[in-house]
């Protein structure tokens, strides 16, 4: 890989070949697409229902198994990989109808990022579904995405998945799932939607380690239609294959751009890396770093990264005047593998790749692995100005940002840590909580990309949380559409302009406004003087509600 070379003709290599999976994955060869739309109102959150109203347990062991793929034998790991996934006929998972009036519905999600694996029928209108962990793994299960068929418009239907991970969840807070009609998409132009009332989430049967539920009801729109239900707004490895393909085709903004092989995934899908800068020398060129989606089950993420992408190689005169001051080094899908298969938060290591960058090998963890390498590339050349790592949140509403206070720092650098987030909440009033930012350095974090790219000398270097629900600031009460979230990458864009304002005025404006809001919150006096190198990191924050993983990495 050439760190340096200047934007141009995308390379011949990304004929964005067809995705690569474990040979033990069956894959149906359909292509999937789905429209985007913008809803014209805000969705509201729903009025959640508390556990004491949760559903009775349900009879599953009377219930019809309706769907049942084979799962990946736990304690197995990958061994090899193939394009369009187990080769041979495909078996039959849905039980089939009986008869024209049957009104069983047909489940399916043998395709990208799905990870449906069983179907039990308890009621005429009503199913418990399993959801597939992540692959070489007995665990994390917070991401769905499936496909039903056969649907009727009358039926009030009620869905419960029974192995959620997690003992809480925006589910509990007003976030719902979201539902994609055909019919709606070719006749309407309508795309995801907000669906589904009476949403609880609860913890299930008792036992060791414990499993919650999220069950919501829901009427179809049409009968006879296909749609689908997700987590958050899906983003497929081949969704970015197309940007990709189209920005290849593009004339105007490919001048800007150059694509790369940062390196192949374990299963051999390329880890693409994008060069965007303006023309000419790009000697004197600070550097910017971003990054998203190592884990996968955090499409919110893409969906940011899009928007970032698109502002960056757009016509705008503050995207032109970006890539004439830096070079921006991107990474938009860590963990290829990962999205393909519908994990939630693994690779197929069957490991998060968010723990690994200080220990990673480039066998087990190639992505982190080589991005860390050629951040420190880089670094040896010309200043890092800023890393980011996109992510998505399940717990927690409102964007907010992850930084590194480590506490051995003067009071004037630890504050300086803090302006980018407090500027974004300033460019993104009705979004982005700076209240909700941490930067303690936990141990159990120093794995991160964050951390890891902070110790290399990255001053900057943050991981933005992007909630899978919406927003609470500004009057809003309501989730994120794909606008929302695309519109995070353009005002990150504007918040790095300001952050690398020649002019000091805001700069020494958000460092006042941070002493003054920190000072606060120690019960200290504006004026009052005294360093803030005495001063750790814990009494500046709550050590609560870090970052998504805590409950769940074991």
């Amino acid at each position: 890989m050439q760190p340096w070379r200047s934007p141009g003709k995308t390379q011949a290599l990304f004929s964005l070949p067809t995705p690569r999976w474990p040979v033990e994955c069956e894959v149906i060869q359909e292509t999937i697409e789905h429209i985007e739309w913008v809803p014209p109102e805000p969705e509201p959150f729903c009025p959640p229902m508390g556990p004491e109203r949760a559903p009775d347990t349900f009879g599953e062991e009377q219930g019809t198994v309706v769907y049942h793929t084979s799962p990946v034998l736990q304690g197995s790991c990958f061994t090899c990989a193939r394009a369009g996934g187990a080769p041979g006929p495909l078996s039959s998972p849905a039980a089939p109808l009986k008869s024209p009036q049957d009104t069983t519905l047909l489940f399916e999600s043998r395709f990208e990022s799905g990870n449906l694996q069983k179907v039990i029928k308890v009621g005429p209108y009503e199913y418990v579904l399993t959801l597939r962990p992540d692959l070489y793994t007995a665990k994390h299960t917070q991401w769905f995405y499936f496909r039903v068929q056969n649907t009727r418009r009358e039926p009030l239907y009620r869905f419960t998945i029974a192995n959620m991970a997690k003992p809480k969840s925006l589910y509990g807070r007003g976030l719902q799932p979201l539902l994609y009609s055909q019919q709606d998409a070719r006749s309407c132009g309508i795309g995801w939607r907000r669906v589904g009332t009476d949403v609880c989430y609860y913890r299930g049967s008792a036992g060791e380690p414990p499993v919650f539920r999220l069950s919501w009801t829901v009427r179809f729109p049409h009968d006879g239609d296909t749609c689908f239900f997700a987590a958050c707004y899906p983003y497929t490895y081949s969704d970015l294959q197309r940007y990709l393909r189209a920005l290849a085709a593009d004339p105007a903004r490919s001048r800007y751009c150059s694509v790369q092989a940062l390196c192949r995934s374990l299963a051999g899908n390329t880890v693409y890396l994008l060069t965007i800068t303006g023309p000419g020398s790009v000697a004197d060129k600070r550097v910017v770093v971003a990054s998203a989606r190592v884990h996968p089950g955090e499409s919110s993420s893409s969906w940011a990264m899009r928007g970032f992408l698109d502002f960056l190689l757009s016509t705008h005169v503050d995207a032109q005047l970006l890539r004439r001051l830096f070079v921006f080094k991107v990474v938009p899908m860590l963990n290829p593998d990962g999205v393909v298969v519908g994990n939630s938060r693994c690779s197929l290591a069957g490991q998060d790749p968010n723990r690994a960058y200080g220990t990673a090998l480039p066998s087990s963890f190639p992505a982190v692995w080589h991005l860390r390498a050629m951040v420190q590339r880089v670094l040896a050349e010309r200043e890092v100005v800023l890393y980011c790592d996109f992510h998505g949140h399940s717990r927690k509403n409102n964007v907010f940002m992850y930084g590194c206070d480590a506490g051995r720092d003067g009071a004037g650098t630890r504050l300086r840590q803090r302006v980018f987030p407090l500027m974004l909440s300033k460019n993104a009033p009705d979004k982005f909580s700076f209240a909700s930012c941490k930067f303690q350095v936990q141990k159990s974090k120093e794995g991160t990309g964050r951390v890891s790219m902070w110790r290399l000398g990255v001053s900057h270097s943050y991981t933005l949380e992007v909630a899978f629900s919406g927003s609470t600031l500004g009057g809003r009460s309501s989730h994120f559409s794909v606008e929302d979230l695309k519109s995070l990458g353009r005002l990150l864009c504007d918040t790095l302009l300001d952050f690398c304002d020649p002019a000091p005025a805001k700069l020494q404006q958000c460092l006042a406004e941070v002493d003054a809001l920190l000072r606060q919150q120690m019960g200290r006096e504006p004026g009052s003087g005294g360093s803030w190198s005495d001063v750790s990191p814990s009494e500046l924050e709550s050590s609560t509600s870090g970052s998504d993983s805590s409950v769940s990495d074991g």
